[in-house]
């Protein structure tokens, strides 16, 4: 074996094989716009032999780190009454007396509640 040196083709675990490129993370992120699912996600990165997509879990992570940038620090409530209220739906909830926890939510687009009306 003089003088050669041999390379590693088995990057699991190696921290920055395991990361994705700066291409993929825009990738990733149009696709979860619309609405693809992290598993075909996957499936593309393999057919483009596009390296170190070889986990599905760090997929996932992507996927999870782009909802939180997006949600801004809010919990899962506070993320849906947001969402609701930019989109011009009607919020209604309702609280425990007493401890002041959430019980119930309604959410409805004002058509819906028009019709209702009528």
């Amino acid at each position: 074996m003089g003088g050669t040196t041999m390379q590693c083709v088995y990057t699991h675990g190696h921290a920055q094989a395991a990361k994705l490129t700066e291409e993929q993370l825009i990738r990733t992120e149009q696709f979860r716009k619309s609405h693809v699912p992290p598993r075909n996600i996957l499936r593309f990165f393999r057919e483009q032999n596009v390296g170190c997509a070889d986990s599905a879990q760090k997929i996932y992570n992507v996927v999870a780190k782009i909802k939180k940038n997006r949600m801004k620090g809010r919990n899962t409530v506070e993320e849906v009454l947001c969402l609701s209220a930019q989109r011009g739906y009607k919020v209604f909830y309702r609280n425990c007396e007493d401890n002041n926890v959430l019980s119930d939510i309604v959410v409805a687009h004002p058509t819906s509640i028009e019709m209702m009306r009528m």
